[in-house]
């Protein structure tokens, strides 16, 4: 995984060009320069993976986004955990795809769920989607980003929505019809995980 721990000074070269001016109390300056000579890195190799795949003529469309902010921050994950697990994203379809009627998504964009990223691409890409991925994007177009408790932080962690101003919903919040599609997709996920797949035989992944 790119950018992962551990940030050790000697893992890049030069890193120390990327020495922070100040950090906050409890914030090692050389970790912080490691991971951003990381980011430097990637930024470079992602530019030159874009311009491959804009050369192949075939309709290509990729998601690139990080799960979490790294753990290198003296922050209380209880108050700033939302802000530790928002990062950066896009969703990019390369000039075959674009030429051949994918798009850019310019709505509902800015806080989303990594669970929301097979509707998204759907969507960006104009394609035909089956039931189940149809339920998929109703949930991200009509429902809060999703994940579980990020002040949390734990295999135990209860359910979190998040608006598009990062503001924490709670599931009373919800309007009737919001909360009526969030128990349609529970009764979905429980029959492709742990029911009797009922989803397949009425053909509802085709």
């Amino acid at each position: 995984m790119q950018n992962h721990l551990p940030y050790n000074s000697s893992y890049y070269k030069r890193s120390s060009s990327w020495l922070p001016t100040s950090v906050s109390a409890g914030t090692d300056k050389s970790t912080v320069a490691a991971y951003t000579a990381g980011i430097n890195y990637t930024d470079k190799a992602v530019k030159q993976f874009i311009k491959q795949i804009n050369k192949i003529q075939k309709p290509i469309t990729v998601v690139f986004y990080g799960d979490h902010l790294p753990g290198i921050y003296n922050n209380s994950m209880a108050k700033d955990g939302t802000k530790l697990h928002e990062t950066d994203y896009f969703i990019y379809s390369n000039t075959y795809a674009r030429e051949h009627g994918a798009r850019t998504l310019t709505s509902n964009t800015k806080v989303v769920s990594p669970n929301d990223f097979m509707a998204m691409v759907a969507e960006q890409t104009n394609s035909k989607v089956t039931p189940y991925l149809a339920l998929m994007t109703k949930i991200y177009e009509d429902l809060p980003a999703v994940s579980i408790n990020t002040g949390q932080n734990n295999s135990t962690a209860s359910l979190q929505f998040t608006n598009s101003k990062g503001q924490v919903v709670k599931y009373s919040q919800l309007t009737k019809k919001q909360k009526r599609l969030w128990q349609d997709y529970k009764l979905v996920e429980y029959d492709l995980t742990a029911g009797k797949q009922y989803l397949y035989q009425l053909h509802m992944m085709k």
